[in-house]
């Protein structure tokens, strides 16, 4: 096994031929899940002016304890009127605009208000439940750096700063091919020795879950013209992703078209398990990674390498693979030569993450790996892990 690569060498193989992108606008909330390639800078002072943060009375500080003559009451995006003058106090919402001459607001339960006056029975500190213009950020400050992934609370914060567009990088195309005379699609009649295709949708699935626009290409039979003609259009995309064809099999195809198309060869094979067979090359700028047939092969294959390289076509900051930390539940044995990969169910309790290893580990037995959610890493070696080891494992996307 001298000649396999290990998987953090394979990695780092790919992600030193995945380049951003280039950028594009777009408004935040277009833009969930999406990267940015520019920092984005806030319009306006956050908040944009010195708001309360409580329901209560504006005040100056210098004239507490004292009753105060009640002279102005403030809503929530209503202007503020005149400056408060010493011994006057308004009557404020929280959101309202701190009106000049006030420096603090006092909440609205902790005073004894008449009808137009309030008490105030208790010195008052300087800036007391008072946000101040800009506390949050100010304008022209990065509200996110580049290489920030937008999600719900990233496109509040641009939002509340005003920020009407960013600039992120272009989603991936990708273009997925399975290969193999033996499959059929779903709900077709199946004649001996053919099974249904399921790598196109699951693969197609994983790939609009990493931030790809897929064109997934029909099925290609092991026939040299047809691989050569679906390849061929398969190489216009950005990504391309195969399944199958990827071994020493006399049907095994596709690495010898793809490099009489001008496929770079970076790797093939590697020290894992499920997916050993598996190839990246490179064609220009497209990246081109060859998944072996067996399902979950395929399925871990793109979780170590392909989502990572789709993170880094996009510009993230930290693309992966994103590995957590857990609690084995039962021992597993390891594998003296290879890495592998142990599909699991996660579940949380109060000391963290447990992970149970689920029977039937075998890379074809896709219905099996449905229960899991996890993907535990069992490092190559002798013995085994213990249960109650902590391991590292990774999340697979629901």
């Amino acid at each position: 096994m001298a000649d396999l690569l290990s998987i953090d060498e394979a990695l780092e193989r790919t992600l030193a031929r995945a380049r951003p992108l280039e950028g594009e606008q777009v408004p935040p909330e277009g833009g969930v899940g999406r990267v940015l390639a520019e920092p984005a800078l806030a319009a306006i002072d956050l908040p944009p002016f010195p708001s309360s943060a409580m329901d209560g009375f504006a005040l100056r500080a210098a004239d507490a304890p004292s009753t105060l003559s009640v002279v102005a009451r403030i809503a929530a995006g209503r202007p503020t009127g005149r400056p408060l003058a010493p011994g006057e106090a308004a009557a404020i919402a929280t959101g309202g605009v701190v009106p000049d001459g006030a420096d603090a607001v006092v909440p609205v339960e902790y005073v004894v208000e008449h009808d137009n006056s309030v008490e105030i029975p208790a010195p008052v500190d300087v800036g007391a439940n008072v946000r101040p213009r800009g506390g949050d950020v100010r304008a022209g400050e990065v509200v996110l750096p580049a290489g920030a992934r937008l999600g719900p609370a990233q496109i509040g914060a641009l939002a509340a700063a005003g920020v009407a567009v960013v600039t992120c990088a272009r989603r991936p195309r990708a273009a997925l091919l399975t290969t193999g005379t033996e499959l059929r699609r779903a709900g077709e009649p199946l004649s001996p020795g053919q099974i249904y295709e399921s790598n196109g949708p699951m693969l197609e699935a994983q790939l609009r879950s990493a931030g790809a626009d897929v064109e997934q290409l029909p099925p290609v039979e092991d026939d040299p013209a047809a691989h050569r003609h679906a390849l061929e259009r398969a190489l216009e995309a950005d990504v391309v992703v195969t399944s199958g064809g990827v071994s020493v099999g006399p049907h095994d195809l596709v690495r010898g078209i793809e490099a009489d198309l001008g496929v770079e060869e970076v790797f093939w094979r590697v020290a894992v398990k499920p997916g050993k067979p598996i190839s990246f090359g490179v064609r220009g700028a497209t990246l081109v990674f060859g998944l072996p047939g067996n399902p979950v092969s395929s399925l871990v294959g793109f979780e170590l390498f392909v989502r990572p390289a789709l993170a880094a076509l996009q510009g993230a900051a930290d693309p992966g693979p994103d590995f957590e930390a857990g609690r084995l539940a039962t021992s597993l044995r390891r594998n003296p030569a290879r890495d592998e990969l142990v599909r699991a169910r996660r579940t949380t309790g109060e000391d963290g993450s447990r992970l149970d290893p689920l029977g039937g580990q075998e890379s074809h037995m896709i219905v099996r790996a449905a229960a899991a959610n996890a993907l535990v890493l069992v490092p190559r070696g002798d013995g085994e892990l213990a249960a109650g080891e902590t391991v590292r494992y990774l999340r697979l996307p629901s």
